[in-house]
């Protein structure tokens, strides 16, 4: 009793701890807005955990297996007319599918980041750019018909938002003024999309299973509103605004499932359910990385270095959680309802997150980073964390691949090689 009595205590003081000017030393990596510093919230003690002990970066030769490997896996798997993925390889519980709207939007999500991981390989590997011309022109043709599945299922949230982030990657690769004025307008298109599939209280879910409005009284997901977030920062990096009012909704969605030690609830719908085991900090490890970072793209102040490097100690010291529910075919069945498809989703969001943080403090959370997903990959050269039709591997594998990427300063040799492929590019 005395320790829920100073658990409740605790957090009551963390919300009510004013907000204070960070110290020098506390500075972000990245510049705050003109005339204004990011704040700092100290967490509680009790909320902390012990700090990691340091691991051992992966062999070079190993590190280069594993993405050489990842990569053949991709370019074998690569479906005729340039995406990945297919409504293949049912079994007997599967999650609701509407036909043939829900295999769109799992294709598309999953094409995008398999896209988006090959671009980013390109400067290194030469071979990949004839899978990329493929896989471009399915996204031009594909991306502009994405829509709802029916009244109840809004996947397409996850074509929108990672379409949006393949789109900035493929913006950079292309310098022909004609492409890039069709690259933006499809990113646009999204935007206008994205509109549309808001929830009433904005932000963005999958499913609207109450209204069948037209504008979605959708089940809205934080990390689904997070991971919409980042990729507009990304598209407005490269000069395309996301509609002002979809931003501040959604960030303002996000702070309303913002608990006082930033871990979030699953999602709004659950604001009454704080202490259920998926909003747990147990149960948010795979989520609370996406949610703070996307509050940090978009200069919230009280996202500091200390929150983030917070989320991720807890992410790898108390890895097994998550672990423990990778590859289970029923979602939430694990230890605090954690679901397999938040494993490389959880650590493709803490490896962006890992770039947030001075150089100087990146190193140990790489090699943790990296010696988790190296061990992780299967015998196919794939990544996969929860069954899906025929989508798993793939995304997984995109998802793996940036994230090792990530692990690396950007003149490493490791991914050096002996032909002119760098060159080239």
């Amino acid at each position: 009793m005395t320790r829920w009595i100073a658990l409740i205590v605790g957090l009551l003081i963390a919300a009510a701890v004013p907000v204070t000017a960070p110290a020098a030393d506390d500075a972000p990596s990245g510049e705050a807005p003109a005339g204004q510093q990011r704040s700092r919230v100290p967490l509680p003690e009790f909320l902390k955990v012990p700090k990691l002990q340091p691991v051992p970066f992966p062999e070079a030769g190993q590190f280069r297996s594993a993405i050489d490997r990842g990569v053949a896996f991709l370019l074998s798997d690569q479906n005729r007319n340039g995406s990945w993925g297919t409504a293949e390889r049912t079994k007997d519980l599967n999650i609701m599918a509407p036909v043939p709207g829900a295999h769109h939007a799992f294709r598309m999500g999953t094409t995008a980041l398999c896209l988006s991981a090959l671009l980013e390989l390109e400067p290194y590997r030469a071979d990949v750019s004839p899978a990329i011309d493929r896989c471009e022109q399915f996204v031009f043709e594909s991306l502009p018909q994405l829509r709802r599945a029916d009244e109840t299922a809004l996947y397409n949230m996850w074509g929108h938002g990672y379409g949006i982030q393949a789109l900035v990657r493929m913006y950079r690769r292309n310098e022909d003024p004609a492409r890039r004025e069709k690259i933006g307008n499809l990113i646009r298109m999204q935007y206008d999309y994205l509109g549309r599939y808001e929830s009433v209280d904005g932000g963005w879910g999958y499913y609207d299973f109450d209204i069948h409005a037209k504008q979605p009284a959708t089940k809205t997901v934080s990390f689904g509103s997070a991971a919409v977030l980042v990729a507009m920062r990304e598209a407005r990096d490269i000069g395309f605004e996301p509609p002002e009012r979809l931003v501040r909704r959604a960030i303002d969605s996000l702070h309303r499932q913002q608990k006082p030690d930033f871990s979030y609830l699953y999602g709004e719908y659950l604001r009454f359910k704080p202490m259920l085991g998926v909003n747990r900090p147990g149960g948010s490890l795979g989520r609370s990385q996406a949610c703070n970072l996307a509050l940090r793209l978009w200069d919230q102040p009280e996202i500091t270095d200390e929150v983030m490097t917070a989320w991720l100690d807890r992410l790898f010291s108390r890895n097994g959680w998550l672990d423990i529910g990778r590859k289970k075919p029923i979602p939430h069945e694990s230890w605090f309802q954690v679901a397999g498809y938040f494993y490389y989703f959880g650590h493709y969001y803490a490896a962006l997150s890992i770039e947030q943080l001075p150089p100087a403090k990146r190193g140990e959370y790489q090699a943790h980073l990296a010696s988790i997903l190296v061990r992780l990959q299967e015998k196919d050269g794939s990544w996969w964390d929860y069954p899906l039709y025929n989508y798993h591997q793939q995304y997984g594998t995109g998802f793996v691949l940036m994230s090792l990427l990530r692990c690396l300063p950007a003149d490493s040799p490791v991914l050096k090689t002996s032909d002119s492929s760098t060159e080239s590019q």
